[in-house]
């Protein structure tokens, strides 16, 4: 007897008993897509649940389960005294034929619209669901992870673990932790200069909520934002998802040139610097500089958001005061994060705002997250006030000098005469010029290496006024990687 379209659909039907997905499950997708692909029609009539439980050689109670999951979702109907069925009712756009073994998701044109804001938001690139687990020299902005106290630190998370209490068990203060506010407030005041008390810090889940907040209570779709160019890109994908304008603003040996910024837009509501190590270039913002800004500010009634990210880390020298310890005007937003100086995973950054600006903060921030985790906060107060958090710097300051050194030494023995350092005595990775070939081209080789290098280029806003050449990072590397990285790096620019 010939066999009928049904048992054509269902004949290459296989199970597989040792996968991690369960039998039902596996017997669900494939009748689902089954349908999808028209295989089985509407209205055709499956076989009786024992019938093909014997065929596949499986319990009927995972035919049964299939067979629910199915009807629950309207790609079969059970009829009274006749079996069961292909529903007749399901949607056409659920009908496309399907080449991959997951059906397609509706088609966009039938899906509603996303705002505006959306379009913008989705075209963000500055972090991809693709990230990179495995760490790779020379990647940048990432501490010494394999000296970091770990014991120490799990053994205050224990603590304060132990000892939590019914406050802190319940919502708290948006704010944040306020031990942890306090000790933020003193370290800045003593290492940093930053005129401010703990009612003025605000704890962020890192550096990137921090500047999405800046920019959200700061600044109105259409209007201006100042971006050293070179610059973060974090900070110019954010404003350009709130449908802020961005106005590149060069940066030279002196630091971000105000007249420049002044001649494109003198009117721009904020400007985004890293006074103490620009990013990517190095370079540390001279005084007279940071006096030029500050007038501006001041007299355009302009916001100024202060990225103090890598600091501590100065090598020759005491670390340079901050900006906003010098604004007398209330103009300066200043901002640090804990991830570069004890580890990415932590999560935690901070603001200090004006006064006149908590209320308004606290409140953009509980729209998003009422608070962040408590006993992590609590953690790291408990860290601070009891000196390892000094004393970690301390030592990491002079590890990573040693490092820095190292690489240095490398690449003017490996690579002298094919690229040019730009100068910095601090931070935590170094920037140099190339003298030939392409950044971008050298990046995409390194990766198959792998090395994690990343191309100066891509930190410009305006492709024509890019610079050819690669920043590298060091501070998470032993000499070990660093040398072998260098030398590899070396063969890729010869070759």
């Amino acid at each position: 007897m010939p066999k009928t379209k049904r048992e054509f659909a269902l004949a290459g039907l296989k199970l597989d008993a040792s996968a991690k997905k369960s039998l039902y499950l596996q017997l669900y997708e494939a009748l689902r897509q089954a349908i999808l692909e028209k295989q089985l029609r509407p209205g055709e009539q499956l076989p009786p649940t024992r019938e093909l439980a014997t065929d596949l050689s499986v319990s009927r109670t995972t035919v049964l389960l299939a067979f629910d999951h199915l009807l629950s979702e309207g790609y079969i109907e059970g009829k009274s005294g006749a079996g069961t069925f292909v529903s007749e009712t399901i949607p056409e756009d659920l009908l496309e034929v399907c080449t991959d073994s997951v059906a397609k998701t509706a088609p966009f044109s039938v899906l509603p619209k996303i705002s505006g804001r959306g379009e913008r938001i989705k075209r963000v690139s500055v972090y991809t669901r693709k990230t990179r687990v495995n760490l790779q020299p020379f990647r940048p902005g990432i501490p010494a992870l394999r000296e970091f106290p770990q014991q120490l630190w799990t053994k205050l998370l224990a603590r304060e673990s132990r000892s939590i209490s019914m406050e802190t068990l319940g919502y708290g203060d948006p704010c944040g932790f306020r031990p942890l506010r306090e000790a933020i407030a003193d370290y800045l005041r003593i290492s940093r200069a930053v005129r401010c008390d703990a009612d003025q810090v605000i704890i962020t889940n890192g550096s990137q909520q921090a500047i999405d907040l800046v920019n959200r209570v700061l600044l109105d779709e259409g209007e201006a934002a100042w971006t050293e160019e070179p610059g973060y890109s974090g900070f110019k994908e954010s404003v350009a998802s709130l449908g802020g304008r961005l106005i590149p603003v060069k940066v030279d040996e002196k630091g971000l040139c105000t007249t420049t910024g002044n001649a494109a837009d003198p009117a721009a509501r904020l400007a985004y610097v890293t006074p103490s190590h620009q990013y990517p270039l190095g370079v540390t913002m001279t005084l007279s500089r940071r006096i030029q800004l500050l007038d501006w500010a001041a007299k355009s009634r302009a916001w100024i958001l202060e990225d103090d990210y890598d600091s501590e880390y100065r090598y020759t020298g005491h670390p340079i005061s901050s900006l906003q310890g010098l604004d007398r005007n209330g103009c300066v937003i200043y901002m640090g994060t804990f991830s570069k100086v004890l580890f990415p995973g932590l999560g935690l950054g901070y603001l200090v705002v004006p006064h006149s600006l908590v209320d308004a903060f606290v409140s953009a921030r509980s729209l998003s997250e009422r608070q962040g985790s408590v006993i992590t906060q609590a953690t790291l107060a408990a860290f601070i006030e009891e000196g390892h958090f000094a004393r970690h710097i301390r030592q990491m300051r002079m590890l990573y000098h040693e490092r820095r050194e190292m690489l240095l030494a490398a690449l003017d023995r490996d690579l002298g005469g094919a690229l040019s350092i730009f100068p910095t005595e601090t931070g935590l990775q170094v920037t140099a010029k190339l003298h030939r070939g392409s950044d971008l081209d050298l990046t995409e080789k390194a990766a198959k290496i792998p090395l994690d290098v990343r191309a100066l280029s891509t930190y410009y806003h305006d492709e024509k006024q890019s610079v050819n050449g690669i920043v590298l990072g060091f501070a998470a590397f032993d000499e070990t990687e660093i040398a072998n990285g260098v030398q590899s790096l070396a063969k890729l620019i010869s070759g």
